[in-house]
């Protein structure tokens, strides 16, 4: 499969602009993005989605909601930043200020400040904090719906036998989960737990109605 395609590493809001500018066929992107293109295809049956609480996609806070003034976005991902801001006004019915992060923000989540944080940042941060917000728990509770993250994305129409063979070898790293966690070692948080439990895979229909769902809401903003 790798000599068909040049493989390229980013974190997902680097991935998304680098899609929207063309300089990537196909990527594995925030799902935020998709308003923003002019065309797109979700090419693959998998993706980066949660049926109940994701774990590694968080407000953190001192505080409770209702007491946060002012909090942090995490610049990593485009679709928990909007994510959230749907949950602040429809769910949680509240309206802190926003402010812009840059590396090392987590370190000013402090007293009414609060902070969106991912990732592997996001699951060290969970022992730190009393109020933890998780926000594809969050939608679950708003919505009775999964949450999509980030969905394999291209910017055009790619050939079908080469779905079908991305398809089988994106499907391949599901089969060996206990030799990926025993190589990555992380004390902070269960690894088998956040790869079994915690992120789900499989692009359902629920989870193609939650994405919808999430995409008419940034429309109608």
């Amino acid at each position: 499969m790798t000599e068909k395609m040049d493989l390229v590493f980013e974190y997902p809001s680097n991935l998304a602009s680098m899609l929207l500018n063309d300089q990537v066929d196909l990527a594995l992107v925030p799902v935020a993005i998709i308003p923003s293109m002019i065309e797109y295809h979700i090419i693959s049956d998998y993706c980066i989605g949660a049926i109940g609480e994701v774990a590694s996609v968080c407000l953190f806070s001192d505080v409770p909601l209702t007491e946060i003034k002012a909090l942090y976005l995490d610049y990593q991902s485009r679709t928990s930043a909007a994510l959230l801001k749907i949950l602040l006004e429809k769910h949680w019915k509240t309206s802190p200020q926003i402010l812009t992060a840059d590396a090392g923000y987590e370190n000013r989540i402090s007293g009414a400040t609060a902070g969106l944080v991912i990732g592997d940042r996001a699951l060290v941060l969970r022992k730190k904090y009393k109020y933890v917000y998780d926000l594809a728990g969050a939608w679950n509770e708003m919505t009775g719906l999964p949450f999509v993250f980030a969905a394999w994305i291209s910017n055009k129409k790619i050939p079908e036998d080469f779905i079908i063979t991305f398809n089988i070898t994106t499907a391949v790293g599901f089969k060996h989960i206990d030799e990926i966690v025993a190589t990555n070692k992380f004390e902070d948080y269960d690894l088998k737990k956040y790869y079994t439990e915690n992120i789900n895979y499989i692009l359902n229909d629920k989870k193609k109605e939650g994405l919808s769902l999430f995409l008419k809401f940034l429309s109608a903003d």
